[in-house]
C-alpha cells in the first residue's frame, strides 16, 4: 500500500495543505496517524475522490454501512433506537465486530476485551490494550459507553447456591457459554485461568449461545444452571445474578468515522440525562465514561 505524506497528498488531490488539515480534523478524508505524522493511503484517496462523483447504479460506496457491529447490549440498542442516528446493529461478539470494522463492513464495533495479560495496576484496560495492538487500525478511537457489571447469571433463587466460579467448578453445574471471540467468553477464560482451570473443566451446554440474552434464555429454560453475562441480561430474564467485576464497554471506530453525522447523532444523545435514567432502570451500568474519548491512536 502506497502512503503519501501531507504535502504529497495535498498535491495529489490538488488542495492546499491548510484545506487538507481541515478535512483531517473533520474526519472527512482517509488518513492514519503514525508516529505523530499523518499518512494518506493513495488507493483510499482515489476512492475518496471517486465518492464525490455521480455514482452509477450498482457501484459500491467507499464508506462503511451505518451498522454497529460487535457485542450485544440492551442499553446500546436502546441508544441506537432513541438517538435517531439511523444506525443499525449486528451483534456477533466483540472479536467478530472488530473483524468487520477492519474490512469496512461496519461503521463501529461495540467491544469489551478481556486478557489475562492485563494486570490490575496497568494504565491500559483490555479495550485500550487491544486497540493499541490492532493491525490495520492505526487511526482507532475508543468512545466510552459505560462500565457494566458482568457476573454469574443463575436460575431464580440460585438453587445450587453458586457464589463464584470455584463453586461452579466444584459442583459440576452445567454452564452456558458464549462463542469464541465474544467478550464474555474471553472473561470466562481469564477467570478459569486464574482459578487454575480451563474450558474443558466445565460441564458446558452446547452449542454456545450467540448473545447474553440467548444465554439467559437457556438458563431460564432449565437447559443450564449458570453462565457469564451482564446484570441487565439477568434482570431482563428474571434471573439471579452474582457480580464478578465491572468492565469497560466502548465503541471502537476509525478517526475519520467519528465526525460522520450518524455517529455524532449517537454521541450527542449519549450526553443526555435520559441515558443515565434508562441505565438505572436496566441496572448494572455506570454511565460516567459515556461519550468520553478513552483512547485515540
Amino acid at each position: 500500500m502506497e502512503l503519501l505524506t501531507t504535502s504529497e497528498a495535498a498535491e495529489y488531490v490538488r488542495l492546499g495543505e491548510r484545506k487538507l488539515y481541515e478535512l483531517v480534523t473533520s474526519g472527512a478524508i482517509p488518513c492514519s496517524k503514525v508516529a505523530g505524522k499523518w499518512l494518506f493511503p493513495r488507493h483510499e484517496l482515489d476512492l475518496w475522490v471517486l465518492s464525490g462523483l455521480a455514482r452509477p447504479a450498482g457501484m459500491i460506496a467507499a464508506d462503511p454501512p451505518p451498522i454497529v457491529g460487535g457485542s450485544q447490549d440492551d442499553l446500546l440498542e436502546w441508544m441506537l433506537r432513541e438517538s435517531g442516528s439511523g444506525l443499525a446493529s449486528l451483534t456477533e461478539g466483540t472479536a467478530r465486530g472488530v473483524e468487520r470494522l477492519q474490512r469496512g463492513e461496519v461503521i463501529a464495533a461495540a467491544v469489551h476485551f478481556h486478557s489475562d495479560a492485563i494486570s490490575a495496576d496497568s494504565a491500559d484496560d483490555g479495550n485500550i490494550a487491544a486497540a493499541r495492538a490492532m493491525p490495520g487500525l492505526h487511526d482507532a478511537v475508543l468512545v466510552g459507553l459505560a462500565r457494566r457489571e458482568q457476573g454469574l447469571v443463575l436460575a431464580p433463587g440460585n438453587p445450587n447456591q453458586l457464589r463464584s466460579l470455584s463453586d461452579v467448578l466444584a459442583s459440576g453445574a452445567k454452564m452456558a457459554v458464549r462463542q469464541p471471540g465474544a467478550g464474555a467468553q474471553m472473561l470466562l477464560e481469564v477467570l478459569l485461568s486464574r482459578a487454575g482451570a480451563g474450558p474443558r473443566d466445565l460441564r458446558r451446554l452446547d452449542p454456545p449461545c450467540l448473545t447474553g440474552p440467548d444465554l439467559a434464555a437457556a438458563i431460564r429454560a432449565g437447559k443450564a444452571d449458570c453462565g457469564v453475562a451482564t446484570r441487565a441480561a439477568a434482570k431482563s430474564a428474571g434471573l439471579d445474578f452474582v457480580p464478578l467485576l465491572l468492565e469497560n464497554f466502548d465503541l471502537l471506530m476509525r478517526q475519520r468515522t467519528y465526525f460522520r453525522p450518524s455517529i455524532q447523532a449517537l454521541i450527542g444523545f449519549i450526553g443526555q440525562k435520559r441515558l443515565k435514567q434508562h441505565a438505572a432502570e436496566l441496572t448494572g451500568y455506570d454511565t460516567t465514561p459515556a461519550g468520553q474519548i478513552r483512547f485515540a491512536a
